[in-house]
């Protein structure tokens, strides 16, 4: 421990979101890093506990105790207190493969599982694993790395969200030949399609996709492997072949929404917003601009979607949670804001949530385009769009078939492991899981490269 009173001297200084106001006229990244000798005191501030509960990665009583990926965060922070950037990202990859998407989206269970957070602050281990990987990204650090010895192998990793590009890094490293199919004309999946651009820059994306194919990963996009006849082919070709298609199936809004036009679900709403304002496509998906947004549901999909529709420019935004405010206050008896509520505050001057409300009704006109809704409660609310981000109800069934796999809600496997009712077709990610977070399908991922580096090869030396 380079610095044992360094969390005593320091005090916590994170990342700093940029204004409101100003962060909203745009589409660039809302934090401004903290870098140079106050990052460095950052490091220091880490107490290089005994038990370093911040990378346990263990569940404990229905939540999650630390970090899922076990980062190895004393040693990473002691040696980026030192300035050693380059001994800190060795010891930062050797546990996860794209530090630059969890630096930036992750919840940081690291941090609420940190020791000094008992008395005081935690450590900014989520802004310091950010400011490392971009260290080494902008300082030439990160080079493809090839490995020597080919196993004869080939794989086929269906779908290039977290999961999938985790599991074909691994296996990629170990020698065997990764092929990554992507249904969609760009790689990336959830990560390109279903965040935010303000959230995860989708230069980033692509920096780490040109990594991956400078080392030997090859990308086919546009290509759906739903399609019976190019899954067989798949099936066929290859010696494994990994589902990691997420969970795309979304939970239904609970109002009948047939025949009214204006109704979408949050992951249409977002993966248009992403081809017309990053991409500058033309497409025919649903935006916000000029109308009043309903949106359906809370968690971070549901302020992605109010961050996505205030930036092109909606008339009004309005979120209806369905439990009551009571659910969501703080210790101290205060209701958190996360940046799109932040956002939405500052522009029109209320927090757009509304709590204990569901939809009771659609009100269209006479062609059928969405002009009001009214709520459970009797209120009555003008809306020209109305987005339902409740959450995903499982994977693509179409993919399940075409390969010939088990499901119900999920891909069926057996308890803690990857392998489907198909010897050679393996699952991670949410598709294996469900619903869930990056890190835990980068962490699946990974799992899961190990379980298929094992089949192909009759053993593993992958962790």
């Amino acid at each position: 421990m380079g610095k044992p009173t360094g969390f005593l001297e320091y005090e916590r200084c994170e990342n700093k979101k940029r204004p409101p106001l100003e962060r909203v006229r745009d589409w660039e990244d809302l934090y401004i890093p903290v870098e140079g000798e106050q990052r460095l005191l950052q490091g220091a501030r880490c107490m290089n506990c005994g038990i370093p509960f911040c990378q346990a990665g263990v569940q404990f009583e229905g939540k999650q105790l630390g970090c899922p990926l076990h980062n190895l965060i004393p040693e990473w922070n002691d040696m980026l207190m030192d300035g050693n950037y380059g001994h800190a990202l060795s010891r930062l990859l050797k546990t996860n493969n794209f530090p630059e998407f969890t630096g930036r989206v992750c919840p940081a269970f690291c941090e609420q599982a940190c020791t000094c957070g008992l008395y005081d602050q935690p450590i900014t281990v989520h802004d310091n694993e950010r400011s490392i990987i971009e260290y080494a990204f902008q300082n030439g650090m990160m080079k493809p790395r090839f490995t020597r010895n080919a196993s004869g192998k080939n794989v086929v990793v269906i779908g290039s969200g977290p999961a999938g590009l985790a599991v074909a890094d691994q296996l990629n490293h170990r020698g065997h030949s990764v092929t990554v199919v992507e249904k969609h004309p760009r790689a990336g999946g959830i990560l390109t399609y279903g965040i935010p651009n303000m959230k995860l820059p989708k230069s980033v994306v692509q920096r780490r996709i040109d990594l991956m194919t400078d080392e030997g990963v090859t990308f086919v996009t546009g290509l759906d492997a739903s399609d019976p006849a190019i899954a067989r082919r798949l099936s066929a070709e290859y010696d494994a072949v990994v589902l990691c298609c997420g969970a795309e199936e979304p939970r239904a809004i609970g109002v009948d929404a047939g025949g009214v036009k204006g109704v979408c679900y949050a992951m249409d709403f977002l993966h248009a917003s992403v081809e017309r304002q990053i991409f500058g496509l033309e497409t025919d998906g649903p935006g916000a601009a000029g109308k009043d947004v309903v949106i359906i549901g809370t968690g971070n999909t549901a302020s992605d979607c109010v961050a996505s529709a205030l930036r092109q420019g909606c008339r009004s935004v309005t979120q209806l949670v369905r439990r009551g405010r009571e659910d969501y206050l703080d210790a101290s008896g205060r209701l958190p804001q996360d940046y799109a509520q932040e956002e939405a505050e500052s522009l029109f001057g209320a927090d757009p949530r509304r709590f204990g409300q569901s939809v009771a009704e659609l009100r269209t006109d006479g062609d059928g385009n969405l002009t009001e809704i009214t709520t459970k409660s009797g209120d009555t609310l003008p809306c020209g769009l109305l987005i339902g981000a409740t959450g995903f109800a499982g994977c693509r069934e179409d993919v399940c078939a075409a390969f010939g796999v088990e499901r119900d809600r999920t891909v069926k496997t057996e308890k803690g492991c990857y392998q489907t009712s198909v010897p050679h077709i393996f699952t991670a990610g949410d598709m294996h899981r469900g619903q869930s977070l990056v890190v835990h399908a980068i962490a699946e991922g990974r799992a899961a490269a190990v379980e298929v580096d094992r089949f192909l090869m009759g053993y593993t030396n992958l962790l």
